[in-house]
């Protein structure tokens, strides 16, 4: 039987953080599921049964699923028939499982046993979630990564209340260890100019490791990326700093204003001083 790569296969645009509504009319049995990103199903209507590398999980409409990636056997039922299956799917990548771990500070215990998958049940907030979750997906443009950021971490933050710290260690697992130390020094050494080398050794990683490693963790190269974080950086100070191009155009790496200027028009669709004209 053919596998199926999820999202891949739901025709959805890259991203970090994604939302599916999900809507099959017919049942399926043990489909081959290659899931590509972690996932949280938020199941509406019908019956479904997870095959991982543990015990089978089956779940009605009074719970929903958080999966780690990987690869599991999927079954769906659906509740009657002429019925459908529905559920909301919300995908996010290891990467932002990270950056919420440093940005909340969730990364100084580590569970070492992976938990593939997690069956939880609905509360009262939970189902408020799922139906403010289905409004942002009428949202279009840079609006809604921005909003899909904050549902994830609102999500995982109410979780984290109820079942403890050990609840997001458990989606870690001890092949994670290097990628959070690897993102935890680039966070924290994001608008420092260190070098390639020196961003290595505080990884403990070799130059080509940590350039492997970095490209899984932030789909990038470190050059592009850095100097992004810096433009970013850069946008901030023009805007509430009332800072001088002139000033700045060192700091984010560039030999010359004009090259900062270009760089600059081409990530912001304007010239700093434009920019800053604008606000």
């Amino acid at each position: 039987m053919k596998s199926t790569s999820i999202p891949e296969d739901l025709a959805l645009e890259k991203s970090e953080i994604e939302i599916f509504e999900y809507n099959v009319s017919d049942a399926c049995e043990k489909n081959k599921i290659i899931l590509t990103q972690n996932t949280f199903s938020f199941l509406q209507e019908g019956r479904k049964e997870v095959n991982t590398n543990s015990s089978p999980i089956s779940v009605d409409n009074s719970s929903f699923l958080l999966m780690k990636s990987g690869h599991c056997l999927m079954t769906e039922k659906l509740s009657a028939p002429n019925r459908t299956f529905r559920s909301i799917l919300l995908f996010f990548s290891d990467a932002s499982l990270l950056a919420f771990g440093n940005k909340y500070n969730f990364q100084d215990r580590i569970c070492l046993e992976l938990v593939p998958i997690h069956k939880l049940n609905y509360d009262e907030f939970i189902k408020s979630y799922v139906k403010g979750l289905k409004e942002i997906d009428s949202v279009k443009g840079a609006a809604r990564s921005k909003l899909l950021q904050v549902k994830f971490e609102e999500i995982m933050l109410y979780l984290i209340e109820i079942y403890g710290p050990e609840f997001y260690y458990s989606l870690l697992g001890e092949l994670d260890i290097k990628s959070i130390t690897l993102r935890r020094v680039v966070e924290n050494n994001k608008l420092d100019r260190l070098t390639l080398p020196e961003l290595a050794f505080l990884c403990n990683m070799s130059i080509s490791s940590f350039k492997r490693e970095f490209g899984k963790q932030y789909d990038c190269s470190p050059i592009k990326w850095f100097q992004d974080q810096r433009l970013i950086h850069s946008a901030f100070l023009l805007k509430t700093k009332n800072a001088r191009p002139s000033d700045l155009y060192d700091k984010t790496g560039y030999e010359s204003l004009s090259n900062f200027t270009q760089a600059f028009k081409k990530k912001f669709g304007s010239t700093p001083k434009q920019y800053q004209m604008k606000i």
